[in-house]
């Protein structure tokens, strides 16, 4: 995907450079490529393309799903069911204690911290960490980071 946006950006300045000489224009080319990217020079096969591109980027990577707590809840208890260490046949729930109802040791809890700090893109720093102990708790520190996905 990258890739071809390249090629299909490089083709575009080749097309843009050939059109603003051409076309003897006195405005600077940064200028004139900028004009023809967001207004779409549509005389071409990839102006065409590139306009339609944009328009697609943009629907595509403006707006990401909201992270309820229902989303959190479910990537949480999905991380534990398939960690491997917890007690088996086991309700999962918020009230659920990481270490006595779960069964984990000290150095289980902190891999499962480190398993929930990738599963969502963030940090939390050790003074948080230790103050997690129920998954509920978990849940509520995930859902206050705003920069988690």
């Amino acid at each position: 995907m990258f890739r071809t946006s390249t090629l299909r950006a490089t083709r575009l300045i080749g097309n843009i450079a050939k059109n603003a000489i051409s076309r003897q224009n006195t405005r600077s080319l940064a200028v004139f490529a900028f004009n023809s990217a967001h207004r779409g020079n549509n005389n071409t096969q990839i102006g065409r393309q590139n306009a339609f591109c944009g328009k697609q980027q943009l629907k595509f990577y403006s707006d990401a799903p909201p992270l309820t707590r229902e989303i959190i809840k479910g990537r949480i208890i999905d991380l534990l069911e398939t960690y491997g260490k917890t007690k088996k046949n086991i309700e999962i729930t918020e009230k659920s204690s990481l270490s006595k109802d779960l069964g984990l040791d000290s150095f289980d809890v902190v891999e499962v911290i480190m398993e929930i700090e990738y599963e969502f893109s963030i940090i939390i720093p050790d003074d948080d960490a230790d103050d997690i102990k129920t998954v509920g708790q978990a849940i509520d520190y995930i859902a206050k980071q705003r920069d988690a996905f």
